[in-house]
């Protein structure tokens, strides 16, 4: 059987009604906004903890998202998930029951929406029952087996570090150019840029250069003083002064809008209007006993 990369895809009425439990984002009009950022099911099978992780039915939903992993035994495990789990079970409960009974379990699995189902097939049944495949067919639910003893304690750990690997760079990202977007296609990003940066662009370039820095780090900062004048190289006394410039060119900068509005101007600077202004941080020398500080 070939690993989940190389499956084949399919579409169903069956695959259809899963969907409907997808994680997705959405935006203020309820519109789907971003993909899922959640690592789909093809991802989880190809980590190395689930090398000999075989899809054999289910293939349609293979690159949907996977919200959690779950261990369980009892046949309505279903009524306490939410939807987008791979479950994994040893099969103890599922070689006991009845056919009729495995088919409800399957088919639970399926309405609740959870992603897929993986069983070990070493010592409680080494092969999956012909009518769990067909029910499996029937709601085109995925099954994985693996055919050698594995941990589910490892399997849970990895999928579990991808499903929470941090996002929120992505996110920002997103929305940031989503924000540049509109400024760029409305015509209005000169006048912003004007608006928010507007006395700092107007000045000489070595000023304006060292201003726009130093604004720069003190965002990235969050205002820490100490932090600003590490990552620019210079004395702590030479980021008041340059702040009192700042302040007395743009006015109060304790406002957050005003923090949101620079942001956003810094990153259009770059993207769109690169020849206004060459943010060169090489231009910072760090400061000795003996500089002084020239913004003239």
């Amino acid at each position: 059987m070939n690993r989940a990369s190389a499956v084949p895809r399919r579409t169903s009425s069956s695959h259809r009604e899963s969907r409907a439990r997808e994680p997705f984002v959405v935006d203020a009009g309820g519109r789907a906004a971003q993909p899922s950022v959640l690592p789909s099911l093809a991802r989880l099978l190809n980590l190395p903890a689930f090398r000999g992780a075989e899809l054999i039915c289910g293939h349609a939903q293979i690159d949907q998202p996977v919200t959690w992993v779950h261990v369980a035994e009892v046949m309505d495990i279903w009524r306490f998930l939410s939807g987008g789990e791979l479950l994994l079970s040893t099969g103890l409960e599922l070689a006991r029951v009845s056919a009729s009974t495995r088919h409800t379990y399957i088919r639970g699995l399926a309405k609740a929406g959870v992603r897929a189902l993986g069983l070990e097939l070493v010592q409680w049944m080494t092969e999956v029952p012909e009518d769990v495949l067909e029910s499996a067919r029937e709601f085109d639910f995925p099954i994985v087996v693996f055919r050698a003893e594995v941990s589910f304690r490892e399997l849970t750990r990895a999928a579990h570090q991808e499903i929470l690997r941090p996002t929120r760079s992505y996110a920002l990202e997103s929305t940031l150019q989503t924000i540049l977007n509109s400024l760029v296609e409305t015509g209005c990003d000169r006048h912003f840029l004007h608006r928010e940066l507007g006395p700092l662009l107007a000045l000489p370039p070595r000023p304006r250069t060292t201003l726009l820095v130093t604004l720069e780090g003190l965002l990235d900062s969050q205002f820490n003083i100490a932090a600003t004048a590490r990552k620019l190289g210079v004395r702590r006394q030479s980021v008041y002064y340059r702040l009192d410039q700042l302040t007395g060119l743009l006015g109060s900068l304790d406002d957050p809008s005003r923090k949101l509005g620079f942001v956003v101007a810094f990153a259009l600077l770059r993207s769109s209007h690169p020849q206004l202004i060459a943010l060169e941080r090489t231009a910072e020398r760090p400061a000795t006993a003996n500089s002084k500080e020239s913004i003239a």
